[in-house]
């Protein structure tokens, strides 16, 4: 979701005040925040596996 879009759901839910899409806002927040975290620990095992790759290869 660009920021953008972010900001357009924002808008709508403080012009709505509905409770539905804010929940679900939030849910898509945490669901983004998940997805980061998931990606941080790929990107961090293919840095340890590349590490010991070289290691080894010393």
């Amino acid at each position: 979701m660009s920021l953008e879009d972010k900001f357009d759901n924002a808008v709508e839910r403080k012009v709505t005040g509905d409770k539905e899409r804010e929940a679900e806002g939030k849910a898509q927040g945490v669901l983004g925040k998940a997805k980061d975290a998931i990606t941080d620990v790929k990107d961090n095992a293919k840095d340890t596996v590349e590490g010991m790759k070289n290691d080894s290869e010393k």
